[in-house]
């Protein structure tokens, strides 16, 4: 089962960032929802099945293959490796300093997660800050990492 959270956690970050290039703006709140939310959610299923040190890998590795899966896809590769590794460092951070349920911590770390990604990923692809787009994938990537750490959740 570890194997496989870490390849699908690889290949939702593929898929989001080549629907992006291939569909536009536009499709950035259906990728959060589905693909980023998995991320979120996924990453703290990891973070409690193996070590710090590991994560810690894993998310720098998850970055550089990030971008060398989507070369083709230019800024938006860019774009995901530096907004996926902030992201991560953010969920990271906040997931080891709440107490509580993996639910809960996994819930209150998406959040920060979300928050870093919504802001750094349109803004360093597009080259522009764009309010809609960010509050729009902000609130998809909060619900989908819900649904997700519900689905997650049961594989405890």
């Amino acid at each position: 089962m570890l194997i496989a959270a870490i390849v699908c956690y690889a290949i939702a970050m593929t898929l989001a960032n080549l629907s992006i290039a291939t569909f536009g703006v536009w499709v950035s709140p259906i990728n959060a929802f589905l693909f980023i939310g998995l991320d979120l959610a996924l990453r703290d299923w990891l973070q409690m099945h193996i070590k710090a040190w590991q994560m810690a890998l894993l998310i720098a590795v998850s970055g550089v293959l990030t971008y060398a899966l989507n070369q083709d896809a230019g800024m938006i590769s860019v774009a995901s490796a530096a907004s996926f590794t902030l992201a991560a460092l953010a969920d990271w951070a906040v997931f080891y300093k709440v107490t509580g349920s993996w639910f809960k911590r996994a819930n209150a770390s998406n959040v920060a997660g979300a928050a870093v990604d919504s802001v750094a990923f349109p803004t360093i692809a597009f080259g522009v800050l764009m309010p809609e787009i960010i509050a729009l994938q902000f609130s998809a990537k909060v619900a989908g990492g819900y649904v997700w750490s519900v689905l997650l959740g049961k594989l405890k």
